[in-house]
């Protein structure tokens, strides 16, 4: 089995409490699903391409807007899944703000084995959450980079 590598941005930011930005996947898979159905914006690494030039291409890509200028931490990698290894980079930025989500898009076929290809975007919704109230709507593999966040912050 091939492991996937994938690699993605944790802001976060302190008011006062650790607050972190998420996003939550488009698609029809996750409509309707709240809990464990956001993630931090990420995705796979391409063959040779250094883990955090992807995480922040990533993050453009999936959000619309490039990741804040600011100093970020190297988290390393978590477990996201079976098959995915994601790796972290955890930047502090208290100013960020999104004024307009402009996600990138990915097509599927669906309703699925109809033969039909719909677009969907990569995230429909992202925001900044309480770090306790992430622990319960990330993805469950991606809750281990909040323990590392709250360790590095």
């Amino acid at each position: 089995m091939t492991t996937l590598r994938s690699a993605g941005v944790l802001l976060h930011r302190r008011t006062p409490g650790l607050e972190v930005f998420i996003a939550h996947m488009g698609g029809p898979f996750w409509a309707g699903r709240h809990e464990r159905a956001w993630s931090m914006p990420k995705g796979i690494i391409d063959p040779g391409e250094d883990p955090r030039d992807a995480a922040f291409r990533e993050f453009a890509e999936e959000v619309g807007v490039p990741a804040p200028d600011v100093d970020y931490v190297d988290l390393g990698t978590v477990r996201a899944s079976a098959k995915k290894v994601l790796h972290v980079f955890a930047g502090e930025a208290p100013g960020f703000e999104l004024d307009e989500l402009r996600p990138g898009t990915f097509e599927l076929e669906w309703p699925l084995r109809s033969g039909r290809t719909e677009t969907f975007p990569e995230i429909d919704d992202a925001r900044w959450v309480p770090v306790d109230e992430a622990r319960a709507l990330l993805v469950k593999g991606q809750v281990a980079a909040l323990d590392r966040l709250e360790g590095e912050a």
